[in-house]
């Protein structure tokens, strides 16, 4: 319906009446554009048409950018349709995208276009841009990293797809109460998603449980079973200042209308009348279901497969028909992690299966095609799958799994005589008789033509220590690809303050995709004119987040204190438990002091977000503690202007978006030789913010570029930490006594009544279950006290800080996402370039 003006020239929808709705789905200009979201708002309303508050114009604005993406996207496809490049298909159970407006906009060069749209039609881009979701794809590193490489691939202009699954629910949404951490269900999808086309032609079954026949032939058929459709959802992945648009394609399972029981339902049985239609729900419900039970493992495994067999089939169909032989010169898949290593057995069966390859034709392929990449070394992320399990749900995958480790183990046996002893831990079946296994990690190893760590600490420790044993079969299987970062959302986009001036002082924009150009900031690192300038850029960052600070907790932070944030995973080996128990002893000695030593200390405020897995009860022990001794810090009147501790609660992209460009302090304090790589620590070094960290990860490179003097360093090293736990174990350690101290005043009460024992046991005791300190805290402690003290005394010297701030921006160049992902398109996915003209 037309809507009617009101006598102050707005329609009764609020839309300013002199902006016509017309379709002008690739309008450059701000009034075409203002017409065009008022033509979505119009005729393609998801609302009640007499309503345009800021909601209703996010979800028009949103769909009218969707426009300009869906012809860049249509132009891509048929580009690739022409040239026929061999593409990349990158299979992740996450992908942690953030919003996409502003990167869309950005990514586009239309972000002024867009703000003047809006104002046209009474609204602010800023405000508008709050009104989206987060979309709930992922939880933390593995899904970000996921989503900066797509973002790398699309603007290198490289023939590639991201595959996931479409989580109604994601992980979950953080709530923090007096009783510490609470999970809720995401909302994300509640309303609709802008951004996803549904391809209803792209549709394929996938099958579980069921039995395996043998055919007359003598060929193998998997038959049975109950057989759901995975549905493919298309998000459009635009590159900066380029026509190439890809793909984030999400499967969501359905059932199908045959398989609704009309009878059943009719007879009142209404549960069993939509049975399959409740499973196929289940799939993808939420990102990694708890696992405790058979049920759980059933549904996690359930959901790794549905995202391969999905993928892989589309490929098969997609490539058409060819010589197998030449699939790989046509198809590289990355396997992001173990969660999708059953795409292994998976082409192996529809290549022999359904192909009707030989074994090894079909083992050429599929080790041609498929590669992996390794994010850690903690033993309970390296999946394992109870054998009874995967005979259960995919017989025909456990048969095919049984032969490559049947082939591996005859392989060694008649190559390598001298590794006779070390088959059984070599061998993908763990023979274990209480628990036999499927070890994921070591089919990818043996499968894979590739295989790659992340940081280039990690990858020397893969090839040192947890893969070493192959290393001496493969040598050349093993490269390094250190983890890199999108330069446009973490820093052109969420600090533009900050990316103005980098563009002024290097006369050009061109670092935004080729960040190595930030080294020519080292050359006015001394300059006055710039430290004022940088030092405005921090300092309105710092405001923008104390409003959010204030807004999403009440609590009020000085914008000229420090700001000291820590934001990951919460996880015992991440030492959230060493950050705030350095904060226990700081405020300990604050209220030791006379008023007036207290006016010389650097005053702090220190940040902590990050989600808990929800069963993973030491961590959420974490979170309730640092709440509590916020509580009791944040309301005392002798230290409050010294001293504050804010957890942020539901940390995710958007909320990084705002704690990383006005930080100061950022710490990264992993047991070293725990973290694989850390991509935070990268956007915080890239946004001018020190960092003080262990030997680990993606830290010992961050330092080799940006300067050991630019880095507070403390802790153990990786070599060192064996020997430490050894000495630990033997009763050989002495703890420093202000740790002992710190923990002493958790124990006195001074932080509420909760009973903080357990956690604090998991520090004390020579060895044992959740004992004995496996992480180190103690032993690192007195170094990360006296770094921290290094840290005060660098905060006081403006000038030195500031120059720190210059130079670790201008050593960040190294850690593009560009550049990784060049590196993996040369060095192991051998693809190019393929620029729509």
């Amino acid at each position: 319906m037309e809507a009617t003006t009101k006598g102050n020239g707005t329609t009764k929808s609020g839309i300013p009446a002199k902006v016509p709705a017309v379709a002008q789905p690739l309008a450059k200009e701000p009034a075409e554009i203002a017409s065009n979201i008022r033509y979505h708002a119009q005729y393609s309303p998801h609302f009640s048409p007499f309503e345009f508050e800021p909601e209703q114009a996010y979800y028009a604005a949103a769909q009218s950018v969707r426009d300009r993406l869906v012809q860049q996207w249509n132009e891509t496809y048929l580009h690739y349709h022409k040239v026929d490049p061999k593409q990349t298909y990158y299979l992740s159970m996450e992908f942690l995208q953030g919003r996409a407006l502003t990167n869309a906009i950005g990514n586009l060069d239309i972000q002024g276009a867009y703000a003047d749209a809006l104002n046209k039609l009474g609204h602010e881009l800023e405000e508008i841009v709050e009104q989206e979701k987060d979309a709930a794809l992922g939880n933390g590193g593995l899904g970000r990293l996921a989503s900066c490489f797509l973002d790398s691939m699309a603007t290198l202009n490289l023939p590639a797809w991201g595959y996931g699954l479409r989580y109604r629910y994601g992980l979950f949404k953080q709530r923090i109460t007096k009783a510490g951490q609470e999970e809720v269900a995401e909302d994300w999808l509640e309303k609709f998603s802008p951004w996803e086309i549904v391809r209803h032609d792209v549709v394929f079954p996938v099958r579980f449980f069921g039995h395996v026949e043998v055919l007359p032939t003598g060929a193998r058929k998997w038959m049975g079973g109950e057989v759901l459709k995975a549905l493919a959802y298309d998000v459009p992945i635009p590159g900066y200042k380029t026509k190439n648009t890809i793909s984030l394609r999400l499967w969501e399972a359905k059932a199908g209308a045959e398989d609704f029981d009309l009878f059943q339902f009719n007879d009142g049985q209404y549960e069993s009348a939509a049975q399959l239609h409740s499973r196929a729900q289940q799939i993808c419900a939420v990102l990694y279901p708890g696992d405790a039970t058979e049920n759980g493992k059933l549904l996690r495994l359930k959901q790794q497969f549905f995202l391969c067999s999905a993928s892989l089939q589309e490929r098969k169909v997609g490539t058409g028909p060819c010589q197998w032989s030449e699939f790989p010169s046509k198809v590289a898949v990355q396997l992001n992690d173990t969660h999708p290593t059953l795409a292994i057995p998976e082409l192996l069966r529809l290549l022999m299966d359904e192909e009707g390859l030989g074994w090894d034709e079909a083992w050429d392929v599929t080790t041609r095609t498929i590669a992996y990449t390794n994010h850690t070394v903690l033993p309970e992320a390296l999946e394992k799958w109870s054998q009874a399990v995967m005979k259960k749900l995919l017989p025909r995958h456990m048969e095919i799994i049984e032969e490559i480790d049947k082939r591996f183990m005859a392989m060694v046996q008649s190559t390598r005589p001298d590794l006779e002893s070390k088959i059984s831990s070599m061998r993908i079946l763990d023979q274990n008789l209480q628990k036999p296994v499927v070890r994921m990690a070591n089919l990818c190893v043996v499968s894979g033509h590739t295989v790659n760590g992340v940081a280039q600490l990690h990858s020397d420790i893969l090839k040192a220590e947890l893969f070493a044993d192959y290393v001496s079969i493969w040598p050349t299987k093993f490269q390094n690809k250190t983890n890199g970062i999108t330069p446009r959302r973490w820093l052109r986009f969420c600090s533009p303050e900050l990316s103005q001036i980098i563009t002024k002082w290097l006369k050009t924009d061109q670092w935004v995709t080729n960040l190595d150009l930030l080294a020519d900031l080292r050359n006015f690192a001394d300059n006055a004119d710039l430290h004022a300038e940088w030092e405005s850029a921090k300092m309105a960052n710092k405001q923008r987040l104390a409003d959010y600070i204030f807004r999403v907790t009440g609590v009020k932070i000085d914008p000229n204190s420090l700001f000291d944030i820590q934001v990951k995973r919460i996880h015992e080996y991440k030492r959230q438990l060493l950050n705030i128990l350095g904060v226990v002893y700081r405020y300990k000695k604050l209220k030791e002091m006379s008023p007036e030593e207290r006016k010389s200390t650097t005053s702090r405020t220190i940040m902590i977000g990050g989600k808990a897995f929800a069963t993973y009860t030491n961590a959420k022990r974490i979170v309730k503690l640092v709440n509590d001794v916020g509580a009791v810090v944040n309301t005392d009147p002798e230290v409050n202007n010294y001293l504050k501790v804010v957890f942020v609660p539901n940390y995710n992209v958007s909320v990084a978006e705002m704690l990383i460009p006005g930080s100061e302090l950022s710490q990264h304090i992993s047991t070293a030789g725990m973290e694989a790589s850390g991509t935070s620590n990268m956007k915080f070094a890239l946004n001018g913010c020190l960092i003080i960290g262990t030997l680990d990860g993606a830290n010992v490179e961050i330092r080799e570029e940006i300067g050991e003097e630019n880095f507070f360093l403390f802790g153990a090293t990786a070599d060192e930490v064996p020997r430490l736990r050894k000495e630990r174990e033997n009763g050989l350690f002495k703890p420093d006594p202000r740790f002992e101290e710190a923990k002493q005043y958790i124990r006195s009460g001074a932080f509420g009544s909760y009973d903080y024992n357990p956690l604090l046991d998991s520090l004390e005791g020579d060895s044992g279950y959740g004992r004995g300190d496996y992480f180190l805290v103690g032993y690192d402690f007195p170094s990360y006290i006296d770094s921290q003290e290094k840290v005060d005394e660098a905060y006081k010297d403006r000038k030195r800080w500031i120059k720190m701030s210059i130079l670790s921006t201008a050593g960040s160049g190294k850690f593009s996402s560009d550049r990784t992902i060049s590196q993996y398109a040369r060095e192991i996915w051998n693809i190019d370039e393929c620029r729509v003209p």
